[in-house]
């Protein structure tokens, strides 16, 4: 048995999601596929897949084995690429995941970009407004919003995500005067499920010593998406904190109004997050450099205009 090769298609029906789709990945028949299969099985001495008519699913050792054999993958593909000099073209598939907003704004035209120059590079987009597991969800690269960082997990720091609190001007136009964040608790917020008691902390840019207040806010409306707060505070609900990464062009047109913007919110890191260091594919080695080129320096590309 040609054991890379079997390796390459038990990666494969992991990612395709049945024997067939690996099969006409890999142009071989579906019972080549099997065979293949049962191959690493008897090779490893372990069942990889539970099999049923509808689905696959792997197993715990199956688990184990996926990331060990894509490493050896990877492994190959070095090999190929540095005997010949660096001319192989880089090829794959990744699978990534971010919040829904951040990959509508600014991540999707980022990666079209990056195919446009790797063209044999597939990506796969998972977007979810939540905190994926990189194993059990087979992610190679998460581009998560977050100061915090899981300590088994690997992150480089791609850019600085800065919000500010803002309202369409129709509300504001009827809304109670805002010169202080104490103002705040008279005006409807409109909130993103967090969890934790609704606040916004304010550092005043002019001050020398960096006084911060954190002031309790409160309003009708409460969603769990970004852009659903965003949609809601573009039909006048009320004030809402939101990135500049989604609402930048919004305030430059005046179809948003930044209120107290003497104040500050906090930044937040945007970070690339993926399982180690070692033996990385080529396409995600690029990818990541790509990113901190595109995304980076000292002000993100979304705030260079304001």
């Amino acid at each position: 048995m040609d054991r890379l090769t079997a390796m390459q298609v038990f990666v494969e029906i992991v990612d395709r999601g049945s024997v067939s789709a690996a099969a006409d990945a890999r142009d071989m028949s579906r019972a080549m596929a099997s065979r293949y299969l049962e191959g690493l099985e008897d090779w490893l001495g372990v069942r990889l897949l539970h099999r049923t008519t509808r689905r696959l699913t792997l197993t715990d050792a199956g688990q184990q084995a996926l990331i060990t054999c894509r490493e050896m993958l990877h492994l190959a593909d070095d090999v190929v690429a540095q005997a010949g000099s660096g001319s192989v073209e880089a090829q794959g598939r990744l699978r990534l995941t971010s919040s829904p907003t951040f990959a509508s704004a600014q991540l999707t035209a980022a990666v079209v970009e990056f195919q446009a120059l790797h063209p044999k590079v597939e990506i796969d987009l998972m977007m979810v407004d939540r905190t994926v597991d990189l194993v059990q969800d087979r992610i190679d690269l998460a581009i998560r919003i977050s100061n915090r960082v899981d300590p088994t997990l690997v992150a480089r720091r791609l850019a600085t995500c800065r919000s500010v609190l803002c309202a369409s001007p129709a509300y504001l136009k009827r809304a109670p005067a805002l010169k202080h964040p104490d103002d705040l608790r008279a005006h409807a917020c409109v909130l993103h499920s967090t969890g934790f008691a609704p606040a916004y902390r304010l550092t005043k840019r002019s001050a020398s010593d960096l006084a911060s207040v954190t002031v309790p806010v409160s309003g009708p409306l409460v969603a769990n998406e970004t852009a659903v707060v965003l949609s809601a505070v573009q039909a006048g609900a009320g004030i809402a904190m939101l990135p500049t990464y989604l609402i930048g062009d919004q305030l430059l047109e005046g179809r948003l109004q930044q209120v107290l913007p003497e104040y500050e919110l906090d930044p937040i890191d945007i970070q690339a997050v993926y399982l180690t260091r070692r033996h990385q594919p080529m396409p995600l080695r690029l990818l990541i450099e790509f990113l901190a080129q595109r995304f980076g320096g000292d002000t993100a590309p979304w705030d260079r205009r304001r």
